[in-house]
């Protein structure tokens, strides 16, 4: 990968990362909550999230994400290294999941028939036996989640630090403006401090740089909901004030 290009990538990437993220985390707490309730998982929808090396699944493209950012790109960054070491860790304790579901899903109520049937005691005692081990997987299965979750909660305390210097990165504040309901959802009560990791003591300035972005895009409407939306959450703001004012100046033009 040529690393001009890669510079030249670099706020796309970062936010493909987020988005990535919350997008796998929203996926995986369903499952999660799925097995909390019914002890039960469903090993097509993991298979789905993980994918395979010639057909990777968002939790893989995710991986391979944060490898390219912190590994592949040279950065120094530990806050970085220390976000792929965890998002990897995800992954790998994912596949892990993966075939323990797989072993729940598919052997568990073939050995469940036999303990019904009238088997010689030689192999009733070996099914037994056999069982007893494959019944282990649930415990598998609830220590893999229970790392799983604590990982998630490691990364939404590093992302509001690495993204300290991506106030000016128009591709994440787009996503911030336009997936907010999922951000918000994913990190819970560590939003605002997301939210300040980026843009400091000026959290209006998410949606100044999202509607300046969606404007120089064409989306004209979605930029006047962002350039609102910055009004409403400081009207002192000077950035804000400007940007809705070319905002409405378009509108304005576009009526006449």
């Amino acid at each position: 990968m040529s690393s001009n290009w890669f510079e030249e990538k670099r706020a796309e990437f970062i936010r493909d990362l987020v988005r990535d993220y919350c997008l796998s985390v929203q996926t995986l707490e369903g499952m999660f909550q799925d097995f909390d309730r019914s002890g039960k998982m469903v090993f097509e929808d993991l298979k789905d999230l993980l994918g395979e090396e010639m057909n990777k699944g968002l939790l893989w493209r995710l991986k391979d994400t944060a490898h390219h950012l912190f590994r592949e790109s040279g950065g120094s960054n530990l806050v970085g290294q220390f976000l792929d070491w965890c998002i990897g860790y995800i992954f790998h304790e994912s596949m892990k999941l993966k075939e323990d579901v797989y072993q729940q899903q598919n052997y568990a109520p073939w050995f469940r028939s036999m303990q019904e049937r009238e088997l010689p005691e030689p192999d009733l005692i070996i099914s037994r036996e056999l069982f007893q081990l494959l019944m282990q997987t649930t415990e598998s299965m609830q220590r893999e989640i229970r790392r799983i979750r604590f990982l998630f909660g490691e990364c939404r305390k590093l992302f509001p630090m690495y993204l300290s210097d991506q106030s000016e990165n128009h591709w994440l504040a787009r996503l911030l403006f336009k997936r907010n309901e999922l951000v918000r959802e994913v990190f819970g009560q560590g939003y605002r401090e997301l939210v300040r990791g980026v843009y400091g003591n000026a959290p209006e300035f998410m949606y100044v740089m999202a509607s300046r972005s969606l404007r120089e895009g064409g989306w004209m409407k979605q930029a006047a909901d962002a350039a609102e939306e910055a009004c409403r959450v400081n009207p002192q703001s000077e950035p804000a004030r400007r940007e809705k004012e070319i905002v409405d100046t378009w509108r304005t033009r576009m009526r006449a």
